[in-house]
């Protein structure tokens, strides 16, 4: 299973920016950015966030983009604390050949 879910935040200071948390096995990737041309970053999720997440992944089960199984396991994960095992995924560099 690798699914993506995405919205948008506002920080303390009222600015907005985009968080990504991609379900991919038993790991949810917590990313965000700020703006067109910034990069992802690791991105620490709130209780909000986590229930935004189980919000989202709720609203594709009856349009059958998700299975119950799928909505189960990703509200199971959510409750877990941090950004994820695979967090930052697409901020890691790759190496040099």
């Amino acid at each position: 299973m690798s699914i993506e879910f995405g919205w948008w935040n506002k920080d303390a200071d009222g600015k907005k920016f985009q968080v990504n948390a991609a379900v991919h096995g038993a790991n949810i990737a917590w990313i965000k950015h700020q703006g067109h041309h910034t990069s992802w970053e690791p991105y620490e999720p709130n209780d909000d966030d986590r229930a935004r997440l189980v919000y989202e992944a709720e609203k594709r089960v009856p349009r059958r983009l998700i299975s119950q199984k799928q909505f189960e396991e990703i509200k199971r994960l959510s409750e877990n604390q941090g950004p994820g095992g695979i967090s930052g995924r697409r901020a890691r560099e790759s190496p040099s050949l």
